[in-house]
């Protein structure tokens, strides 16, 4: 006998404009390291390219914070997890600036990203005064 769980997949804005994100720079990311992985003339590796690595996992940590906040019971529990958010926003948002100093050819999506992440920012607002 099978039973059958229902999956709660928020479908709120948010959600899904941190799944688009996530899946955006993830592209970008890849895109970037492709460029910044060639050594220098000195041996040395470029250090903008750990840039991109925290930007992903930035991006996987949005979605995730997000369903923790909406699963809390308590008022105290979902603005500590919507504080993460705003935190991972903000780190987001200066890796992008970080990366647009960069020697590669991909730097214009990088204003793309930073464009998702305001349009994010409105929504974000308005989620905190719905928590």
């Amino acid at each position: 006998m099978a039973t059958h769980l229902p999956h709660k997949i928020p479908q709120t804005a948010l959600y899904k404009k941190a799944e688009d994100i996530f899946a955006l720079s993830r592209r970008i990311s890849e895109y970037l390291a492709h460029d910044l992985a060639i050594l220098k003339e000195d041996g040395t590796e470029d250090h903008h390219i750990y840039f991109t690595g925290d930007m992903v996992q930035q991006s996987t940590n949005l979605a995730p914070q997000i369903l923790k906040a909406e699963s809390q019971l308590f008022s105290e529990a979902k603005h500590k997890h919507a504080a993460s958010v705003t935190r991972l926003t903000n780190l987001l948002y200066k890796n992008c600036e970080r990366l647009e100093r960069s020697n590669s050819n991909g730097k214009e999506f990088l204003n793309l990203l930073r464009h998702e992440l305001k349009k994010f920012r409105k929504l974000q607002r308005t989620w905190l005064l719905t928590l």
